[in-house]
């Protein structure tokens, strides 16, 4: 169980948040004495746990040590903001007594290559540093007694961003389209049939993940050894949590007679999209193998680094039930009360999300459709955590940090208690 300190003074921890890896970045290049340095928390990894959905998003330093603000919609995607760092994230929603500072070092759409260097050196990388390199900037300021790594679902094989395109862009081409009709955007065309769980990430895929993510987190945790103050630090690896329910709610099943697994149904079509579940009924199971997936990558890193590091204090964090009975179309309200943002396009890089497709016809939704392409910015909030969501992740990394044990499960019951052992 991790001794944390004396929490912050408000103030301090009101810097932290309005800072982030800007404090870091900054710090003194001395080594003080480890009872000298303030207590840290640190996020690494991808958007599960920089904040992606949750808004509020912070300036990023770039590569170049420039904070960068909002830039605009039609800025590269590639723009160090577009990292997505918000002040709701859950490192900063949980309760952490004793950390007297933390740092978002995470970056929407982050793989595993992006730990070690910097995400600009790959396709479709973002303009940050390596996260280890601004771990060590961290390192040379604070004392890191807590990291929360995020990291898997993004890699060489596959991207959620990718996987969650697919799936929502068949249900909506079979909503608009008949089965002899051509559909396409930017990307070529569009299949119409739900997703089938080999569409999303093969048993090879997801292997060669595995080896990647395990490559990153090995070499975090040998940094770790290094450039810790006084060597005490917890690690807690957490997984990820699916978006959409096992199934929809009775009232998104049909629409006008219409089912989605007839040939065009638009007014079905509309309705899920409102909700912010575009997708096949026949896509959720393919969904959940997926996540499923994901959850035991995250746990064979696990299991492999507690065997290679045997006196790290690790934890694996499953949240894959943290947002039982809140996700989207899981009731009838949706997406009001869920914890995941809804899949929304924009209407060109406007700033203003399309909440109805209603009255849209299929030239219509191919144009918003290639906005997301060419725009992604304009699209990447779309089925992540939102600010409920990361208060309730926050919960859940609370439970973890302190826990006797090397892995827990973070679930959320009926009446939104939730639970972590």
């Amino acid at each position: 169980m991790l001794g944390f300190r004396r929490p912050a003074s408000a103030a301090v921890l009101a810097l932290s948040l309005g800072l982030g890896a800007t404090a870091a970045v900054t710090g003194t290049t001395g080594e003080p004495a480890a009872a000298s340095l303030p207590t840290a928390a640190v996020a690494l990894g991808d958007s599960v746990v920089s904040g992606e959905g949750a808004g509020a998003y912070l300036p990023v330093v770039d590569i170049n040590g420039t904070a960068q603000s909002f830039p605009g919609w039609s800025a590269p995607n590639s723009n160090a903001f577009f990292c997505h760092r918000s002040a709701n994230a859950s490192l900063f929603q949980a309760d952490l007594p004793g950390i007297q500072a933390r740092f978002n070092l995470a970056c929407s759409g982050g793989q595993p290559y992006d730990i070690v260097n910097a995400s600009a050196g790959r396709a479709r990388g973002r303009a940050v540093s390596a996260q280890l390199d601004q771990l060590r900037a961290v390192a040379r300021t604070h004392d890191i007694d807590l990291v929360l790594v995020g990291l898997g679902s993004n890699n060489s094989s596959f991207t959620f961003g990718d996987v969650a395109s697919k799936c929502a862009n068949r249900f909506i081409a079979d909503a608009w389209t008949g089965w002899w009709e051509f559909w396409a955007y930017l990307n070529g065309p569009v299949e119409q049939a739900p997703c089938a769980a080999g569409d999303l990430a093969t048993p090879a895929q997801l292997a060669a993940a595995t080896a990647e993510t395990t490559a990153a987190v090995r070499q975090l945790l040998a940094t770790l050894a290094e450039i810790d103050a006084d060597g005490q630090h917890r690690v807690v690896l957490q997984d990820y949590t699916n978006p959409l329910p096992l199934d929809f709610a009775a009232p998104f099943h049909e629409e006008d007679g219409r089912d989605d697994s007839r040939d065009k149904f638009r007014a079905l079509g509309a309705e899920r999209y409102a909700a912010g579940c575009p997708v096949h009924r026949a896509s959720l199971a393919a969904g959940h193998l997926f996540s499923a997936g994901l959850g035991t990558l995250v746990q064979s890193v696990h299991s492999t680094m507690r065997s290679e590091f045997p006196n790290v204090d690790l934890v694996y964090l499953n949240v894959q039930r943290a947002f039982d009975g809140a996700r989207l179309c899981e009731t009838a309200s949706s997406p009001s009360g869920a914890l995941a943002t809804p899949i929304r396009l924009q209407n060109g890089p406007t700033g203003v999300p399309v909440t109805s497709l209603s009255g849209y016809d299929k030239i219509a939704i191919q144009r918003l459709a290639n906005t997301c392409v060419t725009y992604f910015q304009t699209c990447q909030e779309s089925w992540h955590p939102n600010a409920a969501g990361h208060a309730v992740l926050g919960r859940c990394l609370a439970g973890a940090a302190v826990t006797p044990h090397r892995a827990v499960a973070c679930v959320r019951s009926g009446d939104g208690t939730v639970t972590v052992g």
